[in-house]
């Protein structure tokens, strides 16, 4: 039988059989019973023949013998006047057998009992001594001898396969249910979690179960399925959070300035104006970050995989902030070796631009910033390294969260949320993205992604 497996958010198996299993158990045992009436049927048909055919070939002798004993009689006297006919009558009777003698010229000699009522087959055999025909012996089965013995035997026979018939249809029956209930269950266990995720429970999963290839399959892509929508789930209310978190300090400044406006508390000079527009482009800039991070959280779900080369895409990433680096006074040294990948072209290069970018923010002027690409056993690694300042002990933890921002980060521009879109673009390329950082001797990111 087969036993759902233990997974997260197990659901009780409590689900009636329908009338699935037992549809699939009548069908088996339609099917059992059809072969077995044929087979009982062929069985019965050939069993009859064999054994008409026996008891014909018996009668035959019978009556071969039946005629020996005759002419043997005959031959004792050359006549059948005064023969011993009780010899032949003797023979006859015991086996259910009725004779008739009759010379040459078609006299009966001596008839059995009854001869004359018997409608069973009839033989009809001459009796020949020394080459010359004396008589005829007709010989006529009855109900009784050989003919019993024939019944008996078919109805013997047709009872057996009977008997074989009904207990082969029982065991099909039992077989039916029992494959049925087998084939069924991991479907109900299907059924039950569908219906307790559909009742709100994101957490329901079918888990391991013992059960046909097939459908360990689909079990396995109905959880993938559901960890899928769990996930699309979490990122949607992820997402509201955020965007909650993130404008409600804008939307509160320019509410208390508008406030203090109407309310003649504070006067519409350029100063307060300027305040409330710089509220209103970092409401801008947070709505145009949190569309870049939706639009990684659906990168992530849906990646279009192509082999690439992690070198040629650091390349192209180094190339299009050149000129910021050259503007920020900042050295940007490459050391790149071919490192083949299987990724999307599009978010790699947005996951080393956001590196580059974090490297520009935190350098001052006059430092270095280093991207290095190579393969490290089965991976492909990308490092930035640079000489800025640091990051805390207690921050490093949490700069791939979304919208952090540590100490350092306080006096410069930006929502963070780079270095938490690089982690999730790694995360759904099979990879990882990893930080080492000391205050004041500067912080390394490495991009580690399965190599191709």
């Amino acid at each position: 039988m087969s036993e759902p497996g233990a997974g997260p958010g197990p659901v009780p198996d409590a689900t009636p059989r329908g009338t699935l299993g037992l549809r699939l158990a009548l069908a088996f045992l339609a099917v059992a019973l059809a072969a077995v009436a044929l087979l009982a049927g062929l069985t019965a048909a050939f069993a009859a023949a064999d054994v008409s055919n026996l008891a014909s070939q018996q009668r035959g002798e019978l009556a071969k013998a039946i005629t020996a004993v005759a002419g043997a009689v005959w031959d004792r006297k050359n006549t059948w006047s005064g023969a011993n006919i009780s010899a032949i009558l003797d023979l006859a009777a015991p086996t259910g057998t009725a004779v008739q003698i009759r010379d040459q010229a078609g006299r009966i000699v001596v008839t059995s009992a009854g001869f004359g009522t018997k409608d069973g087959a009839q033989s009809n055999l001459a009796i020949v001594v020394n080459g010359q025909r004396v008589g005829t012996a007709l010989v006529r089965s009855t109900g009784s001898g050989l003919n019993a013995a024939d019944r008996s035997l078919k109805t013997a026979l047709l009872r057996a396969i009977a008997g074989a018939a009904g207990l082969a249809a029982l065991v099909a029956l039992l077989t039916g249910l029992a494959v049925a209930r087998r084939i069924t269950r991991p479907v109900t266990r299907l059924i039950a979690v569908t219906r307790a995720m559909t009742a709100g429970d994101r957490t329901a999963r079918v888990g391991e179960i013992h059960a046909a290839g097939e459908l360990r399959e689909l079990a396995a892509a109905f959880d993938q399925m559901a960890g899928t929508l769990d996930r699309q789930e979490q990122i949607r209310r992820n997402l509201v959070a955020d965007v909650a978190h993130e404008l409600r300090t804008p939307i509160a400044i320019l509410q208390a300035g508008h406030e203090a406006l109407l309310d003649g508390v504070a006067e519409p000079t350029p100063a307060e104006l300027g305040s409330l527009r710089d509220e209103v482009l970092r409401l801008a800039r947070m709505v145009g970050d949190l569309q870049t991070l939706a639009a990684a959280d659906a990168a992530a779900l849906n990646l279009t995989r192509k082999p690439g080369d992690l070198a040629e895409l650091a390349a192209a990433a180094a190339d299009s902030l050149a000129r910021r680096f050259e503007a920020a006074g900042l050295v940007l040294d490459r050391q790149l070796a071919a490192a083949p990948v299987l990724a999307d072209p599009r978010w790699l290069h947005q996951v080393i631009t956001n590196l580059l970018t974090n490297a520009l923010k935190f350098t001052p002027p006059g430092g270095q910033v280093t991207i290095t690409t190579g393969v490290a056993g089965a991976d492909a690694v990308l490092q930035v390294t640079d000489t800025g300042q640091g990051i805390p002990a207690e921050d490093l933890p949490r700069i791939f969260d979304r919208f952090f921002r540590g100490q350092q980060a306080t006096q410069i521009s930006g929502s963070g949320i780079g270095l938490a879109i690089a982690a999730e673009l790694a995360e759904a390329h099979g990879g990882r993205l990893t930080a080492a950082s000391e205050v004041g001797r500067g912080t390394q990111l490495t991009l580690s992604l399965p190599s191709a």
